[in-house]
């Protein structure tokens, strides 16, 4: 009896982590930035699967590994929530609707690509991307600054001003904060290894 709720429990909670990272994928234009906060709210706010802090580490990891932003944040979330049942399907979930898409728009590119319609489309859609990318920039910076660690904020600052205004590429940013982090352990460690 209790194997078979266990059960039960374990496929009612693919079934939703599916259903999830599908309906997220789905309705997501402006990639792995935009989904990542569609994450957050799903399985940190709606669903409370994961805290708000290990959303933030996942996020940053799914950034810092190569690949796709949207499918390695799956990965993370995935294996988070269900192991690795949970990353198959949360995977399976995050590629199928543009899989499915993009099968689609190829057999009509040349239609799409000289409608009308379809560019005032796309274009309605970058304004609407760049405000869910601030969005996020907003939730993941206010979680930086709610630490009050001088070392994050300052990271932040750097990190921004690095990008935006001295046009660094994002791939030195992210060496960068990694060296800084491993130092600050580093240190970390040597204090506790000295008390």
């Amino acid at each position: 009896m209790k194997s078979e709720k266990k059960h039960n429990s374990k496929l009612t909670t693919l079934t939703k982590l599916f259903l999830s990272t599908l309906y997220i994928s789905a309705f997501t234009f402006g990639g792995g930035f935009v989904i990542i906060t569609f994450m957050k709210r799903k399985f940190v706010d709606e669903l409370h699967w994961i805290d708000e802090e290990e959303m933030l580490n996942l996020a940053a990891l799914a950034q810092s590994a190569p690949g796709a932003i949207a499918v390695n944040a799956a990965i993370l979330v995935g294996w988070r929530v269900a192991g690795f049942l949970g990353m198959i399907v949360s995977i399976i979930g995050t590629i199928l609707p543009p899989m499915i898409i993009l099968s689609v728009i190829s057999f009509f590119y040349a239609e799409f690509a000289t409608n009308l319609y379809v560019t005032f489309a796309l274009k309605g859609m970058q304004a609407g991307v760049a405000a869910v990318i601030l969005d996020v920039v907003f939730g993941l910076g206010s979680n930086v600054l709610k630490e009050k660690s001088i070392l994050s904020v300052t990271i932040l600052i750097a990190a921004f001003i690095a990008t935006y205004f001295l046009d660094i590429n994002v791939i030195f940013i992210i060496l960068a904060a990694i060296m800084v982090g491993i130092m600050k352990e580093l240190i970390y460690l040597r204090k506790e290894h000295t008390l």
